[in-house]
Order: C-alpha cells, then structure tokens, then sequence
C-alpha cells in the first residue's frame, strides 16, 4: 500500500506546476521524485521499514525491525563531516 501521506500537487501558494509534485504532508513540504518512489513502494521499497519520516510519525524504532537509520534524506540536517576529503591514516 503506497504511503497514506504522500500526495501529488499541481500548485504551491505562489506557482502553478506544469506536472504534479509529491508532497509528504508528514513534514509539510515538497520530496525529491526517489523520495516518492519509496513512498509508492517501487523498486521494493517501504515506507514503514524505508522512509525516516514515516517511521518517525508513527513512532517506529530503528532497531525493531533490524533495520538500521538510513544515511539521511534530508541535506539540510547533514553536518558535512561524513565526506569531507579528509582519508584517515
């Protein structure tokens, strides 16, 4: 079942789309098309087991279905040390 918070806009408050944009009404704003693809369940995907922010919705821990934290969806939280260059000695 595709996620119950994923839905498609064709407008924001101030454009018009010519497509439709997915839109998670769990965090308030437009996702990125891979993004939707895991909330459409494609390519074996899950929102429940796959999305951080589902599982945060809904109250999900990480560790109860053995899955681990995903490396992130969102750039805005990355602090910028995982990939900084730097190679360890």
């Amino acid at each position: 079942m595709a996620c119950p918070h994923l839905s498609y806009r064709e407008s924001d408050a101030d454009h018009d789309f010519d497509t439709e944009r997915a839109y998670c009404t769990v965090v308030g704003r437009f996702v990125q098309p891979m993004r939707a693809d895991v909330c459409n369940e494609r390519y074996g995907l899950s929102p429940a087991a796959d999305c951080e922010f589902y599982r945060d919705h809904h109250g999900l821990a990480w560790d109860e279905s053995g899955a681990e934290a995903p490396g992130g969806g969102d750039d805005s939280k990355r602090s910028g040390t995982e990939n900084s260059g730097a190679e360890e000695s």
